[in-house]
């Protein structure tokens, strides 16, 4: 019997490497999904070239070309939903969403970010982390709220930061988690597992609830 695929769309801004994570996990059979579109908001961006690579449909729809927000809100709702998607993956993706967007699709978007939430918000967030000399940072995966990221955490991955340690080697090895649990958590909403209660994400079967800190990863 074929396994239902869950249908996402996959917003990126750069390099692509937790697109390259997404799909490599799909093609190996680990990921029960589809990546129906990759939306850009950078023509030039290298993660389109990843999709030209495994023949995965993209658009891009800078914010420029609109007038305001909402317009290029509208944009990106109607490129969804012509695409079928019915989970928005932000993997690196450098614009904030317009609040329409998150509207329309609310509990339905993911984002990654490179520290353990609620520290270090924005942009930077590894070097962030190591100017201000903690000893532990990571990642965190989160659900999107207009408010930058502070939406519910749905995992999280703990690294140690290191003597020898640069911001550059730290922002390396958070990635290699990234890679790790953004997979595992698309995975999870293919499994219908991610519940939403009073603000806060429950994972259904998950051996540590929400899975504060280094997940127990099942299939990643």
């Amino acid at each position: 019997m074929a396994v239902k695929k869950l249908p996402i769309a996959v917003f990126v801004s750069g390099r692509g490497t937790n697109l390259q994570s997404i799909i490599d996990a799909i093609e190996s059979g680990k990921l029960d999904a589809e990546i129906k579109l990759v939306i850009s908001n950078r023509s030039k961006a290298y993660a389109l070239k990843r999709c030209e690579k495994h023949g995965i449909p993209y658009e891009v729809i800078p914010s420029k070309n609109y007038k305001d927000p909402e317009e290029w809100g509208k944009a990106l709702i109607e490129a969804v939903k012509r695409s079928g998607a019915e989970l928005i993956v932000l993997a690196g993706f450098m614009k904030i969403v317009p609040p329409n967007f998150i509207e329309a699709f609310e509990n339905r978007i993911i984002n990654i970010h490179p520290s353990l939430l609620p520290a270090f918000r924005g942009l930077d967030a590894q070097k962030q982390a190591f100017d201000y000399g903690v000893t532990i940072t990571g990642c965190s995966v989160h659900l999107v709220t207009p408010e930058l990221d502070a939406g519910p955490i749905i995992a999280q991955a703990a690294v140690p930061v290191l003597p020898n340690d640069t911001a550059q080697t730290l922002a390396n090895r958070i990635l290699e988690h990234e890679h790790r649990i953004y997979p595992q958590v698309i995975q999870w909403f293919a499994e219908d597992r991610v519940k939403v209660d009073n603000g806060k994400v429950i994972v259904l079967g998950a051996k540590y609830g929400t899975l504060p800190f280094n997940p127990s990863l099942e299939k990643f």
